[in-house]
């Protein structure tokens, strides 16, 4: 019997080395693979945050050598789009939202040009050309194309906020980024929104 046990005794080691084996060498492959995984990453994001920091350091040189111009870009033309008295979105009570809104749209090149001074006659007598037309009114006509349509975008986007919504500072500055968006795709590139600003802000 002892001869009979004894083949079978070695079999199992066998499986069991085998076994081991494997086990060693999967475990093997995995520290490997985690250590070439950790190293490509710490590769990678050392490569990200160096560009990132010569994109800020390079934005912040254009900042720097561009202050003045970014302040004359910034300044654009006031156009007042009038008050708004609508209904809120709350489901609970009836609210309504009374607001002043006027938007500062970016300048053209083109926008001043008749506003130069009149020159005098030639004719030795003193007469003058006629006054120049006001360029903001040629501004304001252009924009009042506009108006019905930007007006309808205001009164969208603010009746479909809750009074909740529009108590919060974060929620006005997200209704006035809204609208910029709606009112730059009405303007199709014309112009572009600078920014919302609200008046009088009256909720009931």
């Amino acid at each position: 019997m002892a001869e009979n046990e004894k083949p079978v005794v070695t079999e199992e080691k066998k499986q069991q080395q085998d076994i081991t084996k494997f086990l060693i060498m999967t475990v093997a492959s995995i520290v490997i693979m985690f250590v070439v995984f950790a190293g490509v990453n710490y590769v990678i994001m050392e490569n990200l945050i160096s560009q990132k920091i010569g994109s800020l350091q390079l934005q912040g040189e254009e900042l720097g050598e561009g202050d003045e111009e970014g302040d004359e870009i910034e300044k654009g033309i006031i156009v007042d789009l009038g008050d708004f008295i609508l209904n809120l979105c709350d489901e609970n009570q009836k609210k309504y939202l009374k607001v002043n809104v006027a938007i500062e749209v970016t300048k053209k090149d083109t926008d001043f040009q008749d506003a130069a001074p009149a020159a005098k006659g030639g004719h030795g007598h003193g007469e003058e050309a006629p006054a120049p037309a006001d360029p903001m009114a040629s501004i304001q006509t252009e924009m009042n194309q506009f108006k019905p349509a930007i007006r309808d975008a205001v009164i969208t986007n603010l009746s479909s906020k809750t009074s909740s919504e529009l108590s919060t500072a974060a929620g006005k500055e997200l209704a006035k980024e809204q609208i910029t968006n709606d009112i730059n795709s009405i303007l199709g590139g014309e112009r572009e929104v600078l920014r919302v600003s609200f008046g009088q802000f009256i909720i009931q």
